[in-house]
C-alpha cells in the first residue's frame, strides 16, 4: 500500500509526458513483467523456505553456537589477546614509546627549530624567484588545459552527453517504474498461484482422505471391532479361562486336592456379642 501511494504521488508531481515516453513505457512494462514473474515466484518460494528453516533450523542453531561455542572461544581469544597483545603493547608504551616521544620532542625544539630558523633566513630570496617562476608556470598551465580539454569536455556534455542522459533517465526511470509494477503484479499473480495450489491440495489430498476417513475407513473399524476384535478378545478370555481351568486339573491330578488351611483356637471367646471398638 505505501509503495502504490508513493507511485501515485510520483505520477501526480511529474510533469506532461510526452509521446517517445509512452512508447518506451508500454513493452519495457510488459517485458520487464515476463522477466520479473518467475524471479517473484521463485523469490517467494525462498522466503517461505527461508522463515521455515530460519525459525525452525538457524535460530535454535544459532543459540546453540552462540551459548556453548562463540561465547567461550570469545572469551579465551580476549584472554590470550590480552595476555599476548594488550600487556606488550602497554610496556611498550610506557617503557619504549614515551621516553622516545620525550627525546623527539627536545630535538625538535632544542636542536632542528633553531636550525630551521637559521635556514629560512638564509633562503629567503631564492624561494621568492622559485615562487615567481612555478606562478607563471602554472598560469601557462591552466591556460592550455583549458584550451585543450576545458572546452572540448564543455561542449560534449552540452551537445552529446547531455541528451543521452536525458534519454537514457527517461529509460531508467521507466524500467524502475515497469520493475516496480512487475514486482507487485508478480506478488499478485504469486499469491494467486499459492491459493491454486492450496485449493488443488485440498481437493485433490484432503477432501478425499477425509471422505475415505470419514465413509470408509471408519465404518470398516467399526465392523472390525464388532465382528472381529471383540470376538476375539471374548474367544481370547475364554481360552484364558480353559488353560487355568486345565492348568488347576493338572495340578490337582498330579498333588493332589490342596490341604485346607488349620483353624488355630484363640483364647478369646467366639461370640455373636463380642465387644468391638465402637460398643
Amino acid at each position: 500500500m505505501d509503495m502504490q501511494k508513493q507511485a501515485q504521488r510520483r505520477a501526480q508531481t511529474r510533469p506532461p509526458e510526452g509521446c517517445l515516453v509512452v512508447a518506451i513505457r508500454i513493452p519495457v512494462r510488459i517485458s520487464v513483467f515476463l522477466v520479473v514473474l518467475p524471479v517473484r515466484l521463485l523469490w517467494d518460494a525462498c522466503a517461505a523456505a527461508a522463515r521455515f528453516l530460519g525459525r525452525y533450523v538457524l535460530v535454535p542453531v544459532a543459540r546453540f553456537l552462540w551459548r556453548h561455542v562463540l561465547t567461550p572461544t570469545g572469551h579465551a581469544i580476549g584472554w590470550i589477546l590480552h595476555r599476548l597483545l594488550v600487556l606488550p603493547l602497554i610496556w611498550l608504551y610506557r617503557h619504549l614509546l614515551t621516553p622516545l616521544g620525550h627525546a623527539l620532542a627536545w630535538l625538535h625544539a632544542r636542536v632542528l627549530t633553531p636550525i630551521g630558523h637559521a635556514l629560512l633566513r638564509l633562503l629567503t630570496p631564492v624561494a621568492t624567484a622559485v615562487a615567481r617562476v612555478f606562478d607563471r608556470l602554472a598560469t601557462a598551465l591552466a591556460r592550455t588545459a583549458r584550451v585543450l580539454l576545458v572546452l572540448p569536455a564543455r561542449a560534449l556534455w552540452r551537445w552529446i552527453l547531455t541528451p543521452v542522459g536525458r534519454v537514457l533517465g527517461i529509460v531508467l526511470r521507466e524500467i524502475g517504474d515497469a520493475l516496480g509494477h512487475a514486482w507487485r503484479a508478480a506478488g499478485y499473480v504469486a499469491r494467486a498461484a499459492g491459493r491454486v495450489l492450496a485449493t488443488l491440495f485440498r481437493w485433490i489430498f484432503q477432501e478425499p482422505a477425509r471422505w475415505v476417513y470419514r465413509t470408509v475407513l471408519t465404518p470398516v473399524g467399526h465392523v472390525v471391532r464388532d465382528l472381529v476384535l471383540r470376538p476375539a478378545a471374548q474367544a481370547a478370555r475364554a481360552v484364558g479361562r480353559a488353560v487355568g481351568q486345565a492348568r488347576a486339573d493338572l495340578r490337582r491330578a498330579l498333588f493332589g486336592e490342596p490341604v485346607p488351611p488349620v483353624a488355630v483356637h484363640s483364647r478369646e471367646p467366639v461370640s455373636r456379642d463380642a465387644r468391638t471398638l465402637d460398643g
